[in-house]
């Protein structure tokens, strides 16, 4: 049914989900799937959460919509929520709709502040594909049919590459942006030093400094955020994803004074600041908080890990598993798609990462015992896919 009248823009798996609890999905036929997906990593208190469903049900009981323009409750609950769990110096938000839009707002925000108009984005960077968005993403893939009407003020650098970020810097350099952990490009961690790099860079040259969280947000790598791991205070933070508990809501958090250079009318959003969503995040910065994720999430990753890391061992073609926290990827020397297949069929849902990465996402609320299921399946798949190679069998044609 779907796929008659859905924009046919997704890589589609070949299962109908119709309710979730935990980390656990069900198809229409009540079948149970561990899911390491996670909604591409918004389920990150896992489905249907009760705080979050009793927020929602209580809220839309009272006022679902409510624009900006007005003053609102529950919006004022969660900014002091958000400001609180922020980095420090952080203190003012824009709230919208998903990441992209976050990522909208800061880039307009770092032009405005600064007077500048150049951009310093990454290789294997990915922020999103509404235009300003995809102007300052790099994969190709995503880019090239819409090349000519993207912004041409966006430099790509290597991840990673301290060098590379100075040579890039001009006199028009506005804004640095970069995921700590880049998930989109293969679930790769920002090296020792870069990071704090990039921060004395920006300081030396009057350079916005923006971390994408949209991913690594909200407990997701065993911090509040990522850039804990580092000590590193970026002038402002995109957030997203996790944030309501699978309700649509994004947030531009940044320091006061260059949120501040964005006037009146400058920079809206009609449904931004929704009562109905800012319950349900202010439900999911509750259950992160007092149900102790961001510290479950550092423990069961740094185990589920491990037992990756001996797959790899024991496995020809695997190459490594790196990642923080439950924000993973597994590095295959083969295209990943029949793996995702072959688990979907015994009742896991992977994620991929490009061609040749699986990416793991689950709900910070999953189970050991879940993850260490995760793994035997994982063990008979690949077992099955040496065999494949050995006897020559290409195996199934990937959609992509």
């Amino acid at each position: 049914m779907e796929n008659s009248f859905l924009a046919n823009v997704y890589q589609k798996y070949p299962i109908c989900v119709v309710r979730g609890e935990g980390a656990i999905l069900y198809d229409v036929k009540g079948r149970p799937y561990i899911d390491c997906m996670g909604g591409y990593g918004v389920s990150l208190v896992g489905h249907c959460h009760p705080k979050v469903v009793k927020a929602i049900k209580e809220q839309c009981e009272r006022l679902i919509a409510c624009h900006s323009s007005l003053y609102n409750d529950k919006r004022a609950e969660l900014l002091e929520k958000l400001t609180k769990i922020a980095p420090r110096g952080l203190n003012k938000v824009f709230l919208s709709n998903s990441g992209a839009e976050a990522v909208e707002c800061a880039i307009k925000a770092a032009v405005k502040y600064t007077g500048k108009h150049e951009i310093i984005s990454m290789v294997r960077g990915f922020h999103g594909k509404t235009l300003g968005a995809l102007s300052a993403t790099w994969n190709p893939k995503y880019r090239e049919p819409f090349k000519h009407i993207l912004s041409q003020n966006f430099r790509f650098v290597p991840f990673g590459r301290l060098d590379k970020v100075v040579e890039a810097i001009t006199k028009n350099t506005a804004a640095i942006i970069v995921e700590p952990v880049q998930g989109e490009g293969g679930v790769h961690v920002a090296p020792q030093g870069y990071l704090e790099g990039l921060r004395k860079i920006c300081d030396e040259n009057n350079i916005v400094l923006i971390f994408d969280e949209v991913q690594t947000g909200f407990g997701r790598t065993g911090r509040m955020w990522a850039s804990e791991h580092w000590g590193v205070t970026p002038d402002i933070m995109c957030v997203a994803k996790a944030m309501g508990g699978g309700v649509p809501i994004g947030a531009t958090i940044a320091r006061e004074d260059i949120m501040g250079s964005l006037k009146i009318g400058e920079h809206t959003s009609t449904f931004g600041g929704n009562p109905l969503a800012c319950a349900a995040a202010c439900a999911v910065i509750d259950a992160i908080i007092e149900e102790g994720l961001v510290e479950r999430a550092w423990h069961l990753g740094n185990r589920f890990k491990q037992i990756l890391q001996s797959l790899v061992e024991e496995s020809n073609i695997l190459r490594e598993v790196r990642g923080l926290g439950l924000m993973l990827g597994l590095e295959a020397r083969i295209d990943v798609y029949d793996v995702l297949m072959g688990a979907l069929e015994r009742g896991v849902i992977l994620l991929y990462s490009g061609r040749n990465v699986i990416r793991f996402l689950p709900p910070l609320t999953i189970s050991l015992e879940h993850l260490e299921k995760v793994a035997e399946v994982l063990r008979e798949v690949l077992s099955k896919e040496e065999e494949k190679i050995r006897r020559n069998d290409g195996g199934r044609k990937p959609p992509w």
